[in-house]
């Protein structure tokens, strides 16, 4: 027996899913109560592959949404320096949002940029060759 034949609408999940966080920015447990009810797909399962998947939140994210790579090749170029830092300007750490919900970070293992390691990701805009320096020039421009 597949997946397909014990829950019809599984295929339908994923879209779903996405289709509440682009409208909402999350996936609340209302939203995943709801959608379990209208697909019978059983609710553990949907949070499973909501939490499966690097973006899909089951919380709020905040207004600039920091994916920062640590991936083999950022993480040979310092990533950790960068993920330091920017917990330290943040005062956060990987998985939070600021308490004036302007910032959410995160450690990705791969934004596809090896050639400017380390880099990060700001709302879907890539930052490479990353530095302290240029690090808190980043921040700095996005709090004004």
């Amino acid at each position: 027996m597949n997946l397909k034949e014990v829950y019809p609408d599984c295929d339908k999940l994923l879209p779903r899913l996405i289709a509440e966080q682009k409208k909402n920015g999350f996936i609340s447990e209302q939203a995943m109560k709801k959608i379990s009810d209208e697909t019978k797909i059983p609710i553990s399962r949907i949070y499973a592959a909501t939490t499966f998947y690097a973006n899909l939140f089951v919380r709020k994210q905040g207004n600039y949404l920091i994916e920062i790579c640590n991936s083999p090749s950022c993480y040979l170029n310092n990533s950790l320096d960068v993920i330091k830092e920017l917990e330290k300007l943040l005062k956060i750490k990987s998985g939070e949002t600021t308490k004036d919900n302007k910032f959410s970070l995160h450690i990705g293992s791969c934004i596809g940029c090896c050639d400017k390691a380390p880099a990060m990701m700001i709302n879907k805009k890539v930052y490479g060759n990353l530095t302290k320096e240029k690090i808190k020039e980043i921040i700095q421009k996005c709090k004004s």
